[in-house]
């Protein structure tokens, strides 16, 4: 057996940690939980009923669901019986489903409840090779089984082991359907060896044990979260599963997990009520000034191996009982792994979490790269990197910029689409699109999408992200888009934080019945023009924001406006919001006139 193969490497790992815990989901006040012994039987009794229901090493099986326990159960009974599984997100429309069903030629589909279930009863007519439909809760109604059923049917595991007798960890593992900014969906191919490949790195970084747990909020059908999942499970921890992404909060204090993987977002919106507690009173905005600085203080001397003074130490304990703890509290506590992907993360934002004492990794990848390519190390990080390439990967970089990745990790191509994976396959280096540099010590920075970048029609090119990036450290900016692109000038469109608005009308003594009136207020809209003008005051001339619109519609991932790690789908708003744009681009001229 190749132990560069999940199921070999999750098999290995289930036969040494059989009696702890691997995965837990909360049930009311308590916690459904099973260890590795039963996740083990019950992956082996679902991989021989899919063997038994004739599908061939290679065949494609859909899960369609949130996050739950049975989500990695139907993973890795795929994995088992070398068919490759092919996620779908749990916020997918039909028509949605329909593509990526159809492209992939699943002949079975896995679902979460009655809600997936009847998305793909609407598409049915249109999925000829779909055979058969197997629903993990409630009734599994006309034309579906429920898991439960297939359990219990089961079928020959001998044919299991059999399968895993010759199975090889560069065969195809799964194919997951980029969410990207833009474009249709494409089919990206990893390899059972990619995933593996990265466990064995990042257990090069952290001692990572079956003390250990972590939360699996993020959606499974992102890269991120799935290989994360493999690194958890390869090391006998417990998986928490969150079905709703919205409650993360409250999952992480209940959870108090030692491992935790997310994207910028969440870190974000911590620093932003941290931020908010203190902005009515400037003497608590002083107390947690100074609490940060002696917590930063405090924490480079231990991660520089310095002693500390008394002073300090005294100074340190005071400051992390007024204000650093209850940071942590609100993270569940210390952690041994805590890491970010799927979006540049802001130097302050690791400042931030450093001095409550909480080191917070910042990485790089993409989905074709399954999806790790550089990384920091605890001893070898700096604020504002993504670290450095993985061990056993390597970065290079164009002319232009452009990030380029080569290593055992990277994609087999795009199902079904030669022509796209030539494109950005070459030579076995995978051109990611994304512009960045290298420091003297080879610390990768990343600078925006070359696909995103603003050239304006006096031929200054704009990189939107860091500019964007400032602007959200005023959480008034919730998501902003910055505009501009074969335009005279940059403006702005701006899904403000509500709370926040608010807060400013009341400042500024005005009346509104409903919210929307303050949308358009000329005094609201002043206001976020000076602050955005501070904001990106050092900025060139022509990365000056001219002007900006507030928008009524919210940005989600159920509106389409939001990728499922919560980037901002830039042609997505720029097509919807197309009038707001055009009608203040058009004011703007008459007003110059």
């Amino acid at each position: 057996m190749d132990a560069g193969h999940l199921a070999v490497r999750f098999a290995e790992t289930a036969a040494l940690h059989a009696r702890r815990p691997a995965t837990r989901i909360a049930a009311g006040e308590e916690w459904e939980v099973r260890t590795y012994a039963e996740l083990l039987d019950d992956v082996r009794r679902l991989a021989a009923r899919l063997i038994s229901l004739g599908l061939e090493p290679g065949e494609r099986v859909a899960i369609f669901s949130t996050n739950r326990p049975e989500w990695t159960l139907v993973d890795l009974a795929c994995a088992s019986a070398r068919l490759v599984s092919v996620p779908l997100y749990a916020t997918s429309t039909a028509d949605q489903a329909a593509h990526i069903l159809a492209d992939s030629g699943c002949r079975v589909a896995f679902v979460a409840g009655e809600t997936e279930l009847a998305k793909l009863d609407a598409v049915r007519a249109q999925l000829p090779v779909l055979e058969r439909v197997v629903v993990f809760d409630g009734p599994a109604g006309p034309g579906a089984t429920s898991l439960a059923d297939e359990l219990a049917a089961g079928g020959d595991t001998a044919a299991v082991d059999d399968r895993l007798a010759t199975a090889a960890a560069d065969e195809l593992a799964t194919i997951i359907y980029t969410s990207g900014t833009t474009g249709e969906p494409k089919g990206v191919m990893l390899t059972h060896r990619g995933f593996t490949f990265q466990v064995d790195v990042l257990n090069q970084y952290f001692a990572i044990t079956d003390a250990d747990s972590s939360l699996c909020f993020l959606p499974l059908s992102h890269a991120l979260e799935r290989a994360w999942t493999y690194v958890v499970l390869s090391n006998g921890a417990m998986n928490t599963y969150v079905s709703d992404p919205r409650t993360v909060a409250e999952a992480m204090a209940r959870a108090r997990a030692s491992l935790l993987v997310s994207v910028p977002r969440l870190y974000e919106k911590v620093y932003a009520a941290a931020s908010d507690k203190v902005a009515d009173s400037p003497l608590k905005q002083k107390l947690m000034a100074w609490a940060l600085r002696v917590g930063t203080e405090f924490h480079t001397a231990v991660a520089e191996n310095r002693p500390r003074s008394s002073s300090l130490i005294v100074r340190f304990k005071l400051a992390d009982t007024l204000v650093l703890s209850s940071i942590r509290d609100a993270m569940g506590g210390r952690k041994k792994v805590l890491a970010c992907g799927g979006a540049p993360l802001r130097a302050d934002i690791q400042e931030f979490f450093f001095a409550c004492g909480l080191l917070l990794h910042s990485g790089y990848g993409l989905t074709e790269a399954s999806p790790l390519a550089s990384f920091p190390s605890p001893s070898g990080y700096r604020f504002g990197s993504v670290g450095r390439v993985v061990d056993g990967g390597e970065l290079r970089l164009t002319e232009e910029g452009e990030i380029c990745y080569r290593g055992p990790n990277v994609m087999l191509g795009y199902w079904n689409k030669p022509d796209e994976t030539a494109a950005v396959l070459v030579d076995g280096w995978l051109h990611t699109g994304d512009i960045g540099h290298l420091d003297d010590d080879g610390f990768l920075y990343i600078t925006d999408r070359i696909k995103d970048l603003i050239v304006t029609s006096n031929g200054k090119n704009v990189a939107p992200s860091p500019i964007e990036a400032l602007l959200a450290a005023d959480p008034l900016f919730e998501y902003t888009l910055l505009l501009g692109d074969n335009r005279p000038y940059l403006t702005l469109l701006v899904a403000p934080s509500l709370p926040h608005l608010e807060d400013i009308g009341r400042q500024l003594q005005l009346t509104w019945a409903q919210r929307d009136e303050l949308l358009s207020h000329p005094a609201i809209l002043e206001e976020l023009r000076r602050r955005a003008g501070e904001l990106t005051a050092k900025l060139a001339a022509h990365e000056q924001i001219r002007d900006l619109r507030l928008l009524v519609e919210e940005f989600t991932q159920e509106n389409g406006l939001l990728t499922p790690t919560l980037k901002v789908k830039r042609k997505e708003v720029e097509r919807r919001f197309a009038q707001i744009v055009e009608e203040m681009y058009a004011r703007m001229g008459k007003s110059r006139k």
